[in-house]
């Protein structure tokens, strides 16, 4: 039978965090992804307020993370729609 934590316990990790954070931050920036857009006008203005837990996170469940999603790509699809 195969021995899967034995296999796990046997892999080397290479996974390099701050390089990796270091690549994709400098190619956020190149790409200015957290740029506000320009051209904005009333035709393509649009966003997403999605429904914020407590500071407390009192109440927190699956289901928070199931209606961030849905926010998540909704507001992606109004991007690619030409939405600002």
């Amino acid at each position: 039978m195969f021995d899967i934590l034995a296999t796990i316990l046997s892999m080397k990790i290479l996974y390099n965090y701050r390089d990796i954070e270091q690549h994709w931050q400098a190619e956020w920036e190149k790409h200015k992804l957290y740029d506000t857009p320009e051209g904005v006008i009333k035709e393509n203005k649009y966003y997403i307020l999605p429904q914020l837990p407590y500071p407390s996170g009192s109440g927190l469940h699956v289901g928070h993370a199931e209606g961030y999603t849905a926010c998540d790509i909704f507001a992606r699809f109004q991007r690619m729609r030409g939405k600002k």
